[in-house]
């Protein structure tokens, strides 16, 4: 199995760290769909990051595409996804949420640090950054009381938390100021003890 994409995507991240919990020998290619466009076109014509390439040779191209499938081929007491149904709905909750707060950091990233600042359209970011608050209303209300207590189901890393964690991270590394941590405390501390682990410490943000 090859994951193709850089670190500093919270979509590539995921997957990686996801691999990792699941002890899922895989092979890591640092490729950039900036800087490397034409050697990933190569790769997938689509220039999408992640790409997934399975042993047969099959590419994915979504992150939770990538993560149903390697959730499919681990055994079930592995698995990253709750498989009770109230418990696995709960889990798509959050997930929802941490996803949408996730594609809104990005549209901030690529609004305010990509975009010339006289192309910049003030509206767009201050509508973007009230969605991005919202989702972290909703997660930070959701995992309240779970500091250094377990994790959101039970003693076990699972899916919500390595997404809610990776994307508080990268929110708060590519657009630092934007959100205080102060606002978000549960938010803030459940992801710092999730990066501590040695998953995530494997695969850096960059």
């Amino acid at each position: 199995m090859q994951l193709i994409g850089m670190m500093d995507s919270p979509y590539v991240r995921r997957v990686a760290i996801s691999l990792a919990v699941l002890g899922l020998p895989f092979e890591h290619q640092n490729v950039s769909v900036f800087r490397h466009f034409d050697a990933f076109a190569r790769i997938n014509p689509v220039v999408k990051a992640p790409t997934f390439i399975a042993d047969d040779g099959t590419l994915l191209i979504d992150s939770t595409l990538i993560l149903d499938y390697l959730d499919q081929i681990s055994p079930p007491d592995n698995r990253l996804m709750p498989a009770v149904p109230s418990e696995r709905l709960k889990a798509l909750s959050l997930l929802g949420f941490a996803l949408a707060a996730c594609e809104k950091a990005m549209q901030n990233v690529y609004e305010l640090n990509l975009r010339p600042a006289e192309r910049q359209h003030q509206p767009w970011i201050e509508r973007v950054q009230t969605q991005l608050f919202a989702a972290y209303d909703q997660l930070e209300h959701a995992i309240e009381g779970r500091e250094g207590n377990g994790w959101l189901f039970g003693d076990r890393l699972m899916q919500p938390d390595i997404t809610l964690a990776i994307v508080w991270r990268f929110q708060q590394f590519l657009l630092p100021g934007v959100v205080d941590p102060a606002r978000y405390p549960a938010l803030a501390a459940f992801s710092a003890r999730a990066e501590a682990l040695p998953e995530f410490v494997a695969a850096p943000l960059e």
